[in-house]
Parts: C-alpha cells; structure tokens; sequence
C-alpha cells in the first residue's frame, strides 16, 4: 500500500477490489506535492495507517477530491483522518451523500489553492454522470477516473474477460464503457472538454481502473475519446 512515484511530485497508491455490478473494480488514488508543500488527494481509497504514514511524508493533507459521484466509498475515512483538510464533490456527489461535509464542488475552474499546479475540467452531457479530469503540470499527467479504462490480460478470461471486452475496455485499445457513452445525450459539452484535455499535451495518463501510461498520453487519450 506504499506510494509509487509516477511523475514528478506525483504518486500512486493501488488499493483493494471493491465490487460494482457484480465485477470487481481495481481502486487506484492518486497523491500531488503542490508547490506550497501541501498534499492534495485524488479518489481517495481504503485507508490504512500504514497509507497515511507515506501520504503524510509527502505534505499535510489539506485538498481531497472525488472525480465523479461513483468514488465516494472511502472519503469518511480520510474526512475522519484530516478533518482540516478541505474536500470537493463532483457533480451530484454531495446530493448523494448528505452524511458527508463537502466544501465546494468541482467545476473547469481550479480551486485558487491548487490552480498554480493543477488543472481540470469537467465531462458534461451525460444523464447519467459527468466527471471531472485533472492535469497536474509538473508531470505533465492526465488524471482521469472511470473515463478511460484499460484492463490489463489478466483480466480477459473467462466470463470477466468476455465482458471487458465487449464493453471496449480492454488494453491499449481501452476506452469508455459503453452504456456511459450512450448516456451522452449531448455530445458538443463533451467534445469541448475533450478539446481541452489534449490541448494540454500530456505526456502520462494516470487512470483509476487498469494500465496507465508513462508515456504516449495525448495519443493514447485521443483513441480512447474518439466516440466522442
């Protein structure tokens, strides 16, 4: 549960499967160092002490965000580890959970205390739910949540297998699941915030569910989001 370095003045933790649908999920979060020394969370998943002893040594806690209303499950816990930190909602999130103090929700604005190193934007269209991605400058990386999947082969056997592969989300040709794709109603905002992302260039794609990329990101998120 120790933090990996995947980019400068970014890391990755990988956490247990959590089950959706019936399909175990992979849950991965992301940690950035901001340029005050602050440490600012991305979906955050299962706290251990051991996982808040290596998020601890890389700032104070102070930013914890969730890209869309679907990655909630382990925000108490982190609101109960760093209660001063402040925490941001995607959209509908904070409608969803009541239990939860949310300080704001996220929008294609940055919040002041993290725009000097962090931007983002948010996938609108869709009934069913948008989700906000992030790109952190220092490692120029695009962070996207359940947007792009890509199921690494030991995923791809049997029934889990077929099903991955059916819903195009498997390796490098991983993308988007289906019935979210036909919940975009309104493609244009989608498109705009597709625009946006590659106008960023970026180098490494860091995602919640499967395979990142340390490299290729532009090329790999341009694939991914054709449907749009």
């Amino acid at each position: 549960m120790m933090l990996e370095q995947f980019g400068p003045s970014l890391y990755l933790a990988n956490g247990p499967d959590v089950s959706f649908l019936g399909f175990p999920y992979p849950t991965r979060m992301a940690v950035a160092r901001l340029s005050d020394g602050t440490a600012w969370i991305w979906s955050p998943i299962e706290l251990t002490a051991e996982l808040a002893d290596a998020v601890q040594a890389v700032g104070p806690v102070c930013h914890i965000v969730s890209p869309n209303k679907l990655h909630h499950l382990f925000l108490k816990q982190w609101v109960e580890r760093w209660p001063e930190a402040r925490v941001f909602a995607p959209p509908d999130l904070a409608r969803k959970r009541p239990d939860l103090r949310f300080d704001g929700t996220l929008g294609d604005m940055p919040d002041p205390r993290w725009a000097a190193d962090i931007d983002q934007v948010v996938f609108r269209g869709s009934f069913a739910m948008e989700e906000v991605v992030f790109f952190h400058r220092a490692s120029r990386t695009a962070i996207v949540c359940d947007l792009i999947q890509r199921f690494p082969s030991s995923y791809l056997t049997g029934l889990k297998g077929l099903l991955v592969r059916l819903d195009g989300l498997a390796g490098d040709r991983g993308s988007t699941p289906r019935d979210w794709r036909a919940s975009f109603l309104r493609r244009g905002p989608a498109r705009a915030a597709r625009r946006t992302l590659l106008d960023w260039q970026p180098e490494r794609l860091l995602i919640a569910h499967g395979v990142c990329a340390p490299a290729d990101a532009t090329r790999i998120i341009r694939d991914a989001l054709r449907w749009i």
